[in-house]
């Protein structure tokens, strides 16, 4: 059987530029959660945000003529891209057209470029008419976000969008592993951006009622998942990529191995838009597939990366779906929500939380959950609260659920 391992690892996140800037702040429970900064958010009544830092240089990434053309997620997904690729040891620019025939790109995004079609309605609707981008069309299809990591890189494999909402980029691991073990390609650029920071998305999430109103004067306290006095998510942004690679050919030219992805279970529960059924049977049966497939007893996991958004609902029914997928062992299990400290990328969160779950198996320490101050009777696992803990990891779960009623779950083994 063919396998898939990780073995390179790139990141742009609220908390931090650059793979082992987002790893430092997050094992030592650093938010990257402010107030907004894009657009003035005074006439909203949630105005924090997880934005990536100012810091970050777009130009360095896509050239000023092109940047009015192409979604803020196209230079974060670039720098992540680049970045992973360094940290695998692989030149793009130095590789033939054969071998770049080699290497698929398989994208997971939720929004796609939905801030960048705002803005062209934002301009064409007040009459700036000459200010709207001639890729207008071409830009705002979602798909466009694989084909500019494509062409940045000269890869000439596939190169896919996935779209799930909070399991896209989740899924598209999965997929990537899928590919891999059928002997489509030896190695895949996946992961998962969004940037859903905008009016327009805030005002329609602000009247679903499920976004933190409270914590406007103390943004870093906004995302609490598994606390009694959650009040909603927290809105961000973000990219994190990977290079996964068929493992014999990963160790034949001597990179370094993060990790395998060993399972992967989806479901749907075919229930409502934007609820989850209270039994969490669902879920937990996304978990139980990744877990058969690796050939992994619930018992031998150490550590889960929670989907935990902080809403009331998903919070809950996801403890009761782990509950059923590992029983007693659930208590057992050490797990956090690095949306605690960063927010919720949407479509990206599910590359999020494997990126840090390999950094936290690489140097055996499980991030914090954060802002865990008083925690719900019926949120009663362990969560890690501040600080973070030692712990060797040998298989651990990344567990992700969207709107849709979709869930998804993989299995990761140390390298």
């Amino acid at each position: 059987m063919r396998r898939a391992v990780i073995t390179g690892i790139g990141a742009v996140s609220p908390n931090g530029i650059g793979r082992e800037q987002f790893w430092e702040a997050t094992k030592n429970g650093r938010s990257g959660v402010r107030r907004i900064r894009r657009f003035d958010p005074s006439t909203f009544v949630v105005q924090v945000a997880g934005e990536v830092p100012e810091e970050f240089d777009e130009t360095r990434y896509v050239n000023a003529k092109d940047r009015p053309h192409v979604s803020r997620a196209v230079p974060m997904a670039v720098a992540s891209v680049g970045e992973a690729l360094e940290d695998a040891g692989l030149d793009a620019a130095s590789m033939s057209r054969e071998q770049l025939r080699g290497i698929g790109v398989i994208v997971g995004s939720g929004g796609g470029s939905q801030d960048f079609t705002e803005e062209q309605y934002r301009l064409f609707y007040t009459g700036h008419l000459k200010q709207c981008s001639v890729y207008t069309i071409p830009t705002s299809t979602i798909g466009t976000l694989a084909s500019e990591v494509s062409m940045r890189f000269g890869f000439r494999g596939l190169s896919h969008i996935v779209s799930t909402g909070c399991t896209s980029s989740t899924d598209a691991l999965g997929y990537a592993f899928r590919n891999i073990q059928a002997g489509v390609l030896d190695t895949m650029v996946v992961g998962g951006v969004d940037s859903p920071i905008a009016p327009l998305i805030l005002r329609g999430f602000q009247l679903m009622r499920i976004m933190s109103t409270r914590w406007n004067h103390e943004p870093e306290r906004a995302s609490r998942p598994f606390s009694r006095d959650r009040d909603g998510f927290v809105l961000a942004e973000g990219a994190w990529f990977f290079v996964v690679e068929e493992r014999e050919r990963a160790k034949a030219r001597g990179a370094r191995i993060y990790g395998e992805i060993a399972g992967y279970g989806s479901t749907c529960e075919a229930f409502h838009r934007v609820r989850l059924e209270e039994c969490g049977e669902e879920p937990a049966r996304a978990i139980g597939m990744a877990l058969d497939e690796a050939g992994v007893p619930p018992e031998e996991i150490q550590y889960i990366n929670y989907h935990g958004t902080s809403t009331e609902l998903n919070d809950r029914i996801e403890t009761r779906a782990v509950k059923l997928a590992f029983n007693g062992h659930a208590y057992r299990l050490a797990g956090s929500s690095l949306k605690s400290l960063i927010g919720h990328p949407q479509g990206a969160c599910g590359a999020a939380g494997v990126a840090a779950t390999l950094l936290a198996m690489r140097d055996c320490v499980v991030p914090p959950t954060i802002n865990v101050e008083e925690p719900d009777p019926e949120c009663d696992l362990d969560y890690v609260p501040c600080p973070g803990r030692r712990l060797q990891i040998e298989h651990a779960v990344a567990n992700c659920i969207a709107f849709g009623s979709k869930n998804s779950a993989l299995v990761l083994k140390r390298g």
